[in-house]
């Protein structure tokens, strides 16, 4: 692979991994909101295929490859799951913060990524090292969906935002992790989707509604 190519490629795959992190803070469907985080999984699966070929490793490639299946096929299938049974709570209808208000933060949180990324940056300059802020981003905007929505299901999806924000790090930073160690990290986030899942639907039986807003009002 040429270097050009191998650079196009790069930014093509770090554009999505941005871009569906903003829809998932334009969109209020949660519907919507989960077919978006399939393609970053989608897309986070195309980031390690580029650096498997780039590096011309069989093990990044079978990365990729569960990758793929993991974050665009079975976590958005339990999150569908989990939808299945929400009843009228379909949408994000009262989020803390307003779209206009949110598509701001964003761009306020990506300069503040390529500020805090540029020592890392500054390390071992290279095509991957550049794209650093582009996952340091997804991760804020993760933190950011996560405290500022009100239906756990919501939530749920803000925190697998940082967790593939922090993978996609990973892979840029050391041009790729031991199958072994991403094998496990996969694990622990499906085993992490399985447990909200579950006490999202006991919070639904109990409560009839996932709103936490509402829940604290209960408490009081």
């Amino acid at each position: 692979m040429s270097e050009t190519l191998y650079v196009q490629l790069l930014d093509l795959a770090c554009g999505g991994l941005l871009l569906t992190a903003v829809l998932v803070l334009w969109r209020r469907e949660l519907a919507v909101i989960i077919r978006v985080f399939a393609v970053q999984g989608a897309a986070l699966a195309a980031l390690v295929a580029v650096l498997a070929t780039r590096e011309g490793s069989a093990e990044l490639w079978a990365v990729a490859v569960g990758v793929l299946v993991l974050r665009a096929g079975v976590l958005p299938h339990l999150l569908r799951r989990a939808l299945a049974g929400a009843g009228e709570a379909r949408r994000e209808t009262r989020p803390l913060v307003n779209v206009a208000a949110s598509l701001l933060a964003a761009a306020v949180l990506t300069l503040l990524a390529y500020a805090v990324s540029q020592p890392l940056v500054a390390l071992s300059p290279s095509a991957a090292t550049q794209a650093i802020p582009v996952g340091v981003t997804v991760v804020l905007i993760g933190f950011f969906v996560l405290v500022t929505r009100r239906r756990a299901l919501s939530q749920l999806v803000g925190f697998l935002l940082m967790d593939n924000g922090i993978t996609a790090v990973g892979f840029l930073t050391t041009a790729g992790v031991g199958l072994v160690v991403e094998l496990g990290v996969s694990l622990d986030v499906l085993l992490a989707v399985l447990v909200l899942q579950i006490l999202t639907s006991r919070m639904r039986e109990t409560f009839g509604d996932t709103d936490l807003d509402e829940l604290r009002e209960l408490r009081d």
